[in-house]
């Protein structure tokens, strides 16, 4: 039974990570002993001459969610990403795509793969430069040899959707880093593939495009509900984008869940370090602060999700009462209290 219903949540996953490891270095089998004893990073680069860039990953990647891949430079996440499509191959390890091992696919049927079922956008943009924007938004549809009349009519529809309707025309160079990366996300969804890896795409623009970025995958995901991998080495943007969250470090996995659980309960102090300059007022929702009284609150009702900065402002005419949290059914969860809610909001 325990057998029967793994297979069956690895089916209903979209993404199985099962023991990812990856050495590089000219004899990783050789190596993968040391590693899976537990010998540190350091001493496997001076004493066998491998890097170790992942040790051991085990991942569940839910379908129609956005999982972050959050880490500082070197901890292994864009080598993590890149291991999903096979653009490196793991030392040891299982790639499960809704049940299929990715690994066990031939040539032929891995081009396919990345044709059909996984797209990706990259920091840099990766636009062709001598080709219009229509072109390169196309250019996975010609991949998939769709018609020229089927690929025009994709192509606009997606550059319209990502609000570059009237620059069809216009070549890579004539368009702003934003634009350029629009055009990256356009060309990613127009194959029509279920997943989505995106390898630190907005880390390259301005703080303010960065944020319209951010709004506007937030507003395709709500509408297309696309299975996403978010390779990101920034907090803020990790709690916003993200339904789940892994952090990773020399290539190890230290904590995964939910946004609010990793902020709320970091596991050590590493990740304690690495979320403390998080915009606690924007993410923290009110809820997760409610003590279990409400007997006595004279303030106003507050939907438990709402987030602390805006409750705060709720209570700010009533800086000496208990207001009462509640579901959005208005069924009573607890109450807070100004002075709670600031103090959650300053927590580290």
């Amino acid at each position: 039974m325990d057998e029967t219903h793994g297979q069956i949540e690895e089916m209903q996953s979209a993404i199985v990570l099962q023991r990812l490891t990856k050495l590089f270095g000219p004899t990783p089998s050789d190596v993968l002993p040391f590693v899976h004893q537990g010998l540190d990073k350091n001493k496997i680069f001076n004493e066998h001459g491998h890097v170790l860039a992942l040790r051991d990953i085990s991942l569940k990647i839910e379908t129609g969610k956005v999982q972050i891949i959050m880490g500082l430079s070197g901890s292994g996440k864009s080598t993590l990403l890149r291991h999903i499509n096979r653009l490196i191959e793991p030392s040891a390890g299982r790639i499960l795509i809704r049940g299929r091992d990715v690994l066990s696919l031939d040539k032929q049927e891995l081009r396919k793969f990345r044709q059909h079922q996984i797209s990706m956008v990259f920091q840099r943009f990766a636009l062709l430069p001598h080709r219009t924007i229509q072109d390169n938004v196309a250019f996975g549809l010609s991949a998939q040899k769709a018609t020229s009349s089927a690929q025009r009519e994709t192509a606009n529809t997606w550059v319209h959707k990502v609000g570059l309707g009237g620059y069809e025309n216009s070549f890579p160079a004539q368009l702003s880093g934003g634009m350029q990366q629009r055009v990256g996300l356009a060309r990613a969804l127009a194959t029509g593939a279920e997943c989505l890896l995106m390898d630190e795409p907005f880390s390259a623009l301005d703080p303010l495009i960065r944020t319209e970025m951010q709004d506007l995958l937030l507003e395709l995901q709500s509408e297309l509900g696309k299975t996403i991998i978010f390779v990101t080495h920034d907090p803020d943007e990790a709690v916003r984008l993200g339904d789940n969250i892994a952090i990773l470090k020399d290539g190890e996995l230290i904590q995964h869940g939910a946004p609010m659980q990793i902020l709320t309960s970091p596991k050590n102090d590493y990740i304690r370090t690495f979320i403390q300059d998080v915009n606690r007022g924007r993410v923290v929702s009110v809820g997760t602060i409610a003590n279990g009284e409400t007997k006595t609150c004279d303030g106003p009702d507050i939907v438990a999700t709402t987030p602390l900065a805006e409750a705060a402002r709720l209570l700010t005419n009533h800086p000496d009462v208990s207001a009462r949290v509640v579901t959005e059914k208005g069924h009573p969860l607890g109450s807070v209290t100004l002075t709670s809610v600031v103090e959650a909001m300053a927590a580290r």
